[in-house]
């Protein structure tokens, strides 16, 4: 039982509130979705909510981007922090994209809004409805967002707190000002709106749960969820032997300087049931776009975190309360003004990896090899002859994930800092754009050799059928994915302009390059690590990865040493 005041609220309660507030989520999520403009939020899905307290503590948090994890009550709180306690009105919803206070670029915006008990002056602040979701383009130098930026300023509109709907009506300024520092006004308004009805949404159902339970027994069940959670992550924690845990890895490069790679270490430490996780010895803010704000390198970390601390557990404001995040100003981890942050998510995947890595000889049994670890974006803009309008197309591309030990890697699934977002479908992608996919499949043998198996990328091949702009930011070549215990690498990404045709060029990464009507663009993902010694693979899981062509004859030979 759980007393709050003269509140006792019983477990069965407690349970049906927790239930409640995480569909309250899920519904604000399915709102954003169905309502929003564009297919990088309604087929993609390159979104997350949450429902806060009145304390900016998580409620709720739908299925989502985890990279978002615990991170959007940051913007309520900054908001707070900027203009007082008082400032939060019913009816009013703000918006927020500065990177260095979300953390992430500046298209991924958060729209929120305080929920009250009532729609009235003396009503009462009870929490929070946040969205966070990614818009096409925010008037960058470049279309949809630039691969060589080296400012914050060159990365479009960059809005601190600021009101965009007062008292329930839409603050017309507020709205041109948007609609003139963006390319797509229409749908990027549409997709403003959809975030709007999300919070709309979440003030809703919100109020409901406490006008049926009543706003005591709900704040009751709230401190029995939090203490819940943060107890079970405290005895997690306390059975991982004390000590102090390291792993390295690398970035490619910044982008601009292609030839440096840009070092990150992850320094994790267990006392008792609380844990540390250092990443003060980084690379500097580099010149290039691959900074971000402290806010997403903790994200990172939780994300991290939760994969081998409390997976099972919802998130909420009890979760990551024995863990604390050292980061340092002025790297590439907590950058400052003005550097540029188009390509915060390569160095929070690489940590999340390395987390992991840490922890693996501590944590074994839920440790799993490296995935292929980023987003892998592929971005095409022009003007589209079909119908004389200028389009931009971005979409991530899906991987191998690292093997544990008891099953091969998961092939062909998104990265771990993007979760619920998916690949744009092949019919969407040629309806919406003047591109055509002439392959998608599994890229054999690109899955690290193990006692069980990396899981195996894919090749994605596109024709343009139009002339337009190419750019692409994949990583992982410097540091593809490790194995652990044993295991083996997984095969780097691949990027090939024209592949056996003259002028043939490999690429990684490349901003606004010019291509024509017919020419072809072929794309490998990397594949993620092997788990344990090859050797004690048996030979008729080999002989499987043959029969369904996850591995070719010549790599099972050389290999695993299997004859087919």
């Amino acid at each position: 039982m759980t007393d709050t005041g003269s509140r006792v609220v019983d477990p069965v309660t407690t349970e049906i509130i927790r239930c409640a507030l995480l569909q309250a989520a899920e519904d604000m999520n399915t709102t954003l979705i169905r309502s929003s403009y564009t297919p990088t939020i309604y087929e993609a899905k390159d979104c997350a909510v949450a429902l806060l307290d009145r304390d900016h503590n998580v409620l709720g948090q739908s299925s989502g981007l985890p990279i978002f994890l615990g991170n959007l009550e940051v913007c309520t709180r900054a908001t707070e922090e900027t203009y007082g306690a008082d400032v939060w009105k019913p009816g009013d919803v703000w918006v927020l994209n500065d990177s260095y206070i979300g953390g992430t670029h500046l298209n991924d915006v958060t729209v929120y809004a305080p929920i009250f008990t009532e729609d009235t002056a003396d009503s009462e602040l009870i929490g929070f409805a946040a969205s966070r979701a990614h818009w096409i383009d925010m008037g960058s130098k470049d279309p949809g967002g630039s691969m060589d930026s080296t400012s914050i300023y060159q990365e479009g509109l960059r809005m601190g707190p600021l009101k965009i709907y007062e008292g329930g009506e839409p603050c017309e300024q507020a709205h041109a000002l948007i609609a003139r520092n963006v390319r797509f006004p229409q749908p990027t308004l549409g997709d403003m709106r959809a975030q709007v009805a999300c919070a709309r949404t979440g003030a809703k159902r919100f109020a409901e749960i406490v006008r049926r339970w009543g706003l005591q027994t709900v704040l009751a069940a709230r401190d029995a969820i939090f203490a819940q959670t943060e107890r079970l992550e405290r005895e997690q924690i306390a059975a991982i032997p004390d000590g102090v845990y390291e792993a390295t890895g690398y970035l490619d490069n910044d982008g601009i300087d292609l030839r440096t790679p840009l070092h990150v270490t992850v320094r994790v430490e267990i006392d008792g049931n609380r844990m540390t996780m250092d990443v003060t010895d980084c690379a500097d803010q580099a010149t290039g776009p691959v900074n971000c704000g402290a806010a997403q390198t903790v994200a990172a970390c939780r994300v991290g975190y939760k994969l081998l601390v409390s997976g099972d557990v919802p998130l909420n404001g009890g979760s990551f309360r024995p863990l604390k995040v050292v980061t340092r100003p002025g790297t590439m981890l907590a950058a400052v003004e003005p550097a540029a942050c188009q390509y915060y998510y390569s160095h929070l995947g690489l940590v999340i990896d390395l987390v992991v890595k840490a922890l693996a000889p501590a944590v074994p049994a839920r440790a799993a090899a490296a995935s292929y670890g980023d987003s892998m974006i592929a971005q095409f803009t022009g003007t589209d002859p079909r119908n004389g309008r200028l389009f931009v197309s971005q979409e991530a591309t899906v991987g191998g994930w690292g093997a544990w030990q008891t099953d091969d890697g998961e092939s062909c699934l998104i990265n771990n800092v993007n979760g619920s977002l998916r690949d744009m479908p092949v019919e969407v992608l040629e309806t919406l754009f003047p591109v055509r996919v002439t392959e998608y499949a599994i890229r054999a043998d690109s899955g690290g050799a193990g006692r069980t198996r990396g899981g195996n990328g894919v090749v994605r091949q596109y024709t343009f059928e139009a002339d337009q702009n190419l750019s692409l930011w994949w990583e992982r070549s410097v540091t593809p994915a490790w194995g652990v215990f044993g295991g083996g690498t997984g095969a780097a990404p691949r990027v090939v302009l024209n592949p056996g045709r003259d002028g043939e060029r490999e690429l990684l990464k490349v901003n606004a390059l010019a291509v024509r009507q017919g020419d072809v663009l072929r794309c490998e993902s990397g594949g993620g690590g092997g788990f344990g010694p090859v050797a004690e693979r048996p030979a008729e899981a080999v002989r499987e990865d043959l029969r369904q062509g996850l591995l070719s004859r010549g790599r099972a030979a050389s290999a695993y040493g299997v004859e087919s």
